[in-house]
């Protein structure tokens, strides 16, 4: 944020936006004691105090809050306008940052991004990970990856990356001794990797067959927030685990994880790149979507 003349403005957004000084400082990429000194000195500036500070919580004051209101849309008008000056760059530079929830960003990274920063060597992609869904207008990114059917309706959306499915595996050695399930309540023989969501439930595990969902609530001795734990305690042979296709299409090619319950696990809706319908784009943003639709 440091050289825009706007590091006060994007400061204080910061902070509103996440209700923490510790959590917007890691996303601006500034000490905390910084952050303080920053908006300490803005508050000098404009006379009135913008926050409620206390040892566990950070609000605005209704000063602040009326501030925020009026300096929101002339940030963001603001930043469009030095965006659309970029552009006249023809070398595609600055930073992009993009939201995404995990298991999309792995799948994307060798294909686009990492692609695109080896011919766009000037540019940073800031990617950010998480399990819920975000405003990225409201939260600052340039473009979100979600599934195409979570995609809002107002924005523009590319298709990226191959057909994807969840992918039901274990180890040989599993399988040689436990056996096979051959539908999917036969899981509930079996030990299998509980399945923790972002908000903290539990996840069922989803299946469909002509057209007929079924969920089942498996349990086993585990239950891991996050794949690449889940990959290793499967390859391990410790219990049955349920996946995004593309975390473990590597293993199952392999044969170091086989899948069941194939016919279980139809195709699920295509990834998508989205951004609003009215941005003034960069020349780093026109290049990454033009090489997105190349993938698409």
């Amino acid at each position: 944020m440091a050289g825009d003349g706007l590091s006060e403005f994007d400061a204080v957004l910061a902070i509103a936006r996440n209700g923490s000084f510790r959590v917007a400082a890691l996303e601006l990429g500034l000490s905390t004691t910084a952050l303080s000194n920053l908006i300490a000195k803005l508050e000098r500036r404009v006379g009135v105090r913008l926050f409620n500070r206390t040892t566990r919580s950070v609000s605005l004051t209704d000063a602040g809050q009326i501030f925020v209101d009026q300096i929101r849309p002339a940030v963001r008008a603001l930043h469009d306008a030095m965006s659309v000056a970029r552009s006249q760059v023809e070398t595609p530079s600055g930073t992009l940052r993009i939201n995404a929830f995990a298991s999309g960003a792995r799948e994307i990274l060798c294909p686009l991004l990492i692609r695109f920063l080896k011919r766009y060597p000037q540019v940073h992609i800031d990617l950010v990970t998480e399990g819920r869904i975000v405003d990225i207008v409201e939260a600052g990114f340039d473009l979100g990856l979600r599934s195409a059917d979570l995609v809002p309706s107002d924005m523009i959306a590319i298709p990226v990356g191959p057909p994807r499915s969840f992918a039901v595996v274990a180890s040989p050695g599993y399988l040689e001794a436990n056996g096979k399930p051959r539908v999917p309540p036969d899981l509930l023989r079996h030990e299998c990797l509980r399945i923790r969501l972002p908000n903290g439930a539990l996840h069922r595990w989803q299946f469909q067959k002509d057209g007929e969902p079924l969920q089942i609530d498996v349990d086993g001795p585990m239950t891991l927030d996050e794949a690449s734990l889940a990959r290793i305690a499967v390859l391990d042979g410790v219990a049955i685990g349920y996946f995004m296709e593309a975390d473990v299409h590597d293993d199952i090619k392999a044969g170091r994880l086989v899948r069941v319950l194939g016919e279980w696990t139809p195709p699920l809706a295509r990834l998508s790149l989205y951004y609003p319908s009215r941005r003034n784009s960069s020349a780093a943003f026109r290049a990454l979507i033009e090489m997105a639709r190349e993938i698409g």
